[in-house]
């Protein structure tokens, strides 16, 4: 919740900045907020990462395998830089394994919860009448899955979604990926769960622009359990892993679709 509102932040203050204005945004450990605007020159191109707000999405398909080189990847590190939270680029294949093998573990914990499934059974949307009505939820040829009448679709998702079919589908998508990325905040509060958001958002957007796509592989750290062994993984000596994607190359997918702004602000 607190890392969306770093991404929707940070969209805000590079929307500020192209209309004429500036922008801070500050939050407490609290989690309370609250934005200020000030005059200040449009920059709408001066990084690119406005205009590519409205083409970023959330790839959850298999990649082609292709490696990022080295310069891109210093253009998403430098873009992922705000205060309270750096970036952990991991390429390399072995450590990969590693990580690939504890989010098994901890996707295996998820799918065995009946509460996590549940939840995510209503928000999936089975066919494009059924997404366009709601305008929310994860439509599911945004995963590469057939539209089905939402009744069908549901028997389906109760016989075919198991640890086992999900495990397999998250080994394809992370070994066909270039690499992973995990973002790590200074500390444990709201206020550094929004950074998080504010440094993924603006990955996101450089990795747009660059043709490259990502998905999250947040099983890395949603399970609480198991963060002390990927903070072991990382090397870590202090911080808070919060956020994790997958990246690399391979064709846009459809999009889930959203609320306007002018139902959502109040």
């Amino acid at each position: 919740l607190y890392a969306s509102l770093g991404c929707a932040a940070e969209n805000l203050s590079l929307a500020a900045t192209a209309a004429g204005s500036g922008m801070s945004a500050t939050f407490n450990p609290e989690g309370d907020g609250a934005v200020e605007f000030r005059p200040g020159p449009a920059s709408m191109h001066s990084d690119g990462l406005f205009g590519a707000i409205l083409e970023r999405q959330c790839t959850r398909s298999e990649y082609d395998g292709r490696a990022v080189g080295a310069e891109h990847i210093e253009q998403l590190q430098s873009a992922a830089k705000v205060e309270g939270c750096r970036l952990i680029v991991i390429p390399d294949r072995d450590r990969i394994e590693q990580m690939l093998e504890l989010a098994i573990t901890a996707n295996t914990t998820q799918i065995e919860d009946a509460k996590f499934t549940d939840e995510l059974k209503q928000w999936i949307r089975f066919n494009g009448g059924q997404a366009a009505a709601t305008r929310d939820g994860l439509y599911t040829a945004c995963t590469g899955n057939p539209s089905l009448p939402p009744f069908l679709g549901r028997i389906m998702l109760d016989l075919f979604f198991t640890a086992e079919s999900e495990n397999d589908k998250l080994a394809r998508q992370v070994r066909s990926s270039s690499g992973l990325a995990v973002f790590v905040t200074d500390q444990d509060d709201k206020a550094h769960w929004v950074q998080s958001g504010r440094s993924y958002q603006r990955l996101a957007l450089r990795a747009t622009t660059l043709g490259i796509r990502h998905a999250f592989v947040n099983q890395l750290v949603d399970v609480p359990a198991l963060r002390a062994e990927l903070s072991r993984l990382l090397g870590m000596t202090d911080g808070r892993a919060d956020l994790a994607v997958r990246y690399g190359y391979a064709p846009a997918m459809p999009r889930s679709l959203r609320r306007p702004v002018s139902e959502v602000i109040v």
